[in-house]
């Protein structure tokens, strides 16, 4: 067990190492961070700490640098996650509140979330297991062409474009009059459900014409958007300042992995205290970030939940970027709940 002379010697050290990225002597902790003890009894601390694994010292230099024990003591125990500004949260509610549809909102939300961390942002679509559908719209394109936009409660917009040959105006109205008065309030399996005998109501003439209506719309409805996760932020990677081969590039890789990263947000926030975790390097189960630190949070409501977070470098702030995660999945949560 530290006492809090060790604890605040290690704060000091993490903070001192995630502004500066060099190693931390004890000179330079007593100057900056007012100790109150001399440099010789900050060593003999630092000497501590590295025996107990919290700090150790990349080369010969009498600077040290955090672990990842270190950061984990840190995040839990002395990092206070600070509250955002009045102008950041003016700035989040101003961005969110042009959002136009559930793209927009996790486009807008992905890439607010980067460029406040400096880090790259992933975000998984929001699980919309009790989303109704909201209206059902035909479009004649050409004499051959139809196109199929399906919009449900929770925002998502999807379409498809079907061949109809020989289409008129007329039935175009009616087909889409008819799907609406059969499908607007139903849940998607509803939806799906009530497709099954539609066809049954038209006649031979018609009858191909509808199925290629209602086989597009079925598609859609077994689209699961929350299988998709977006990412922002990937030329932050460059502040890593680290070997490319060896840090950088696995993740890269990984990051073009949709199934990889579902996962990850998944095991992250699967056991998150109040929606935030952290997993700091080798914490992380895939090989491929344990080089870095996620931060990641759920949001939505018991209607479903999915998970958006950060990933970057061990060597991140990880108050302020706790802080900011947090914030911008309870902003989304809420704005997609009130849309």
């Amino acid at each position: 067990m530290l006492d809090d002379r060790k604890l605040d010697v290690l704060k000091a050290i993490v903070t001192d190492y995630v502004s500066s990225k060099e190693p931390v002597g004890s000179k330079a902790l007593v100057e900056r961070h007012g100790l109150r003890v001399s440099p010789a009894t900050v060593r003999n601390d630092m000497a501590a700490l590295e025996e107990e694994g919290y700090i150790t010292h990349p080369h010969t230099s009498a600077g040290r640098i955090p672990t990842d024990k270190g950061y984990r003591l840190f995040v839990d125990r002395i990092a206070t996650v600070k509250p955002l500004s009045a102008p950041e949260r003016r700035a989040i509610m101003s961005f969110m509140n042009g959002a136009a549809d559930l793209d927009d909102i996790v486009t807008r939300t992905v890439r607010l979330l980067a460029q406040i961390t400096h880090q790259v942002a992933i975000m998984q679509y929001p699980v919309a297991s009790s989303a109704t559908v909201l209206h059902l719209e035909l479009v004649s394109l050409s004499t051959d062409r139809v196109l199929v936009v399906l919009i449900t409660s929770s925002g998502t917009v999807e379409q498809r474009i079907i061949d109809m040959p020989g289409h008129t105006e007329r039935f175009i109205v009616g087909l889409r009059s008819r799907l609406n008065d059969l499908l607007v309030g139903c849940t998607i399996a509803e939806a799906a459900e009530a497709l099954a005998g539609f066809i049954d109501e038209f006649g031979p003439d018609s009858s191909a014409a509808v199925s290629g209506v209602a086989a597009a719309v079925l598609e859609i409805l077994a689209t699961d958007p929350s299988a998709r996760v977006v990412v922002a932020g990937v030329p932050n990677l460059a502040g890593f300042g680290m070997a490319f081969e060896t840090s950088v590039r696995p993740v890269l890789e990984a990051l073009e992995e949709q199934v990889v990263l579902l996962r990850l947000l998944g095991e992250a926030t699967s056991s998150g205290a109040e929606g935030l975790t952290v997993r700091i390097g080798t914490e992380n189960p895939d090989e491929n970030f344990r080089s870095t630190s996620l931060v990641a949070s759920t949001y939505g409501d018991d209607g479903g939940r999915a998970g958006l977070g950060v990933v970057g470098p061990t060597r991140m702030d990880y108050p302020s970027t706790m802080a900011a995660v947090r914030a911008i999945a309870r902003y989304v949560g809420r704005f997609l709940s009130e849309g």
